[in-house]
């Protein structure tokens, strides 16, 4: 999640969705996506970077994040952006803040930087998630 979800927030949902797709975990995760202030399109520098990592997000579209779905989710990854404004006062779920730098507007080798922090951050959250998740044998 972050503030125009055409950024950070795609490239996180894209890399999380290939991560939960190399494990096989389709059944047991949920990924959603979505921002604050979505913007009207996905940053074309993103695109070009994401891009050289074989991913597509051409077709993708910002969105907006509402309460109901924060509600129903476990765990809230932010990018440098808070989701206290969006979050329901009675949600109970974990939040966690990356704090990256926003790529709107960098040049491409910044955006290169910031997609592998991104790519290696949700390796690590997999691995982390996936060690306390009883196996399904």
């Amino acid at each position: 999640m972050c503030v125009q979800n055409a950024g950070r927030s795609q490239m996180a949902a894209a890399f999380a969705e290939r991560e939960r797709d190399r494990r096989g975990v389709g059944n047991q995760l949920t990924i959603v996506t979505g921002g604050t202030q979505p913007a009207d399109h996905v940053h074309e520098i993103v695109v070009e970077a994401m891009g050289e990592r074989d991913i597509d997000l051409s077709d993708r579209m910002p969105r907006e994040v509402t309460p109901d779905e924060l509600q129903a989710v476990d765990l809230v990854v932010t990018m440098g952006c808070s989701a206290s404004d969006v979050c329901p006062a009675t949600w109970n779920g974990e939040n966690r803040d990356w704090g990256l730098d926003d790529p709107h507007e960098r040049p491409i080798e910044q955006v290169r930087e910031i997609r592998d922090e991104i790519e290696e951050r949700v390796v690590s959250l997999f691995d982390e998630l996936l060690s306390q998740t009883p196996s399904a044998e």
